[in-house]
Parts: structure tokens; sequence; C-alpha cells
């Protein structure tokens, strides 16, 4: 399949502003995704221990009076993201399978450091209740001050881990 030339960052922006307000229009609330595997994990446990499940004070409240932690907005969004990220790479014609990473970096070693950073990434997002795209997305749209500190910290951080990395490509 020939290769289309991918979206300019600034129609892709306005795109997901558009998205954003008809999510908060359509649904009540904004987006975000780092529910989705406490979601999972809820429903999970509560198939092998459901009595743990029920007890436990963190994901508790997902499963009590039979409820589904599946069946939630967030698993349906998750879900509609990856598919149309997968319908979107297949249709610019640029579906594969690769690892992308600096050169002096074996691929094992940047599967290791992606994992890792996930897990940290998806630790934390739990931890502050949001991840990117609730607490920076949804909260800036609000004009939540914490989704301007969030972002403001994000990418910052982003720049100097940048700038400290950076040699790791040439």
């Amino acid at each position: 399949m020939k290769q289309r030339p991918i979206w300019n960052a600034h129609l892709a922006g306005a795109v997901l502003g558009l998205v954003l307000l008809l999510t908060f229009v359509m649904t009540g609330h904004g987006l975000g995704a780092s529910g989705a595997p406490t979601a999972i994990a809820a429903a999970t446990s509560n198939v092998v221990a459901p009595a743990a499940t029920q007890a436990n004070g963190y994901l508790g409240w997902m499963v009590e009076n039979g409820r589904n932690p599946l069946d939630s907005w967030i698993i349906w969004e998750v879900l509609g993201v990856a598919l149309g990220a997968l319908a979107a790479a297949w249709w610019s014609g640029h579906l594969r399978v690769r690892v992308e990473g600096p050169p002096r970096i074996k691929n094992m070693g940047r599967l290791s450091l992606a994992l890792i950073a996930g897990v940290l990434s998806g630790f934390g997002a739990r931890v502050s209740a949001g991840c990117t795209s609730g607490l920076g997305l949804s909260g800036s749209a609000t004009l939540a001050t914490a989704g301007f500190v969030f972002l403001i910290g994000f990418f910052g951080a982003g720049l100097i881990t940048g700038l400290l990395t950076r040699r790791m490509w040439k």
C-alpha cells in the first residue's frame, strides 16, 4: 500500500479539541484512559477471587451489587482509540510491526525501557487519579489549575529528558 502523509500536527490538534468538546457535550465528562486497566484488573480479579475483590478498598466499588467494571465508557473509549489508531495506520500505509528507538540501544533494551516507563507512567496516573488525557486535556479544557500545572510539568519534563538523551540518537 502506498504511504500517505501523516496529519499536520495543527489539524490533528484541532480535531482532538473538537472531539474533546463533543465528548463533554454528549457524555458530560472529558477524555481519559488510565481507568481502563483498573477496570480490567477489577473484572479479572472478580472472576478469580470475587470475595477478595469485593472486600478490596480500591477495586471493591467497581464490582459491588453485581456491577460489571467492563461496562464503562472508559473501556469503550480505549477500545475505540486502539481500533481508530489501527485503522489510521492501515489507511495511511504506515501499519507495520517495528521497534523504534536510539540506534545505540538494542531492541530488547528499548522494549525493557518502554515497559519500565509504561509501568511508571501507569502507576503515576493511578496515584494522581488521572492520565495525560484526563488531567492535561480535560482538566485544562475546564480551566482547572491542576490541568495547566500538569501540562507545564509534563512538557518541561519532556524537554529536559530530550536534552539529556539526545546523544543516544546520534
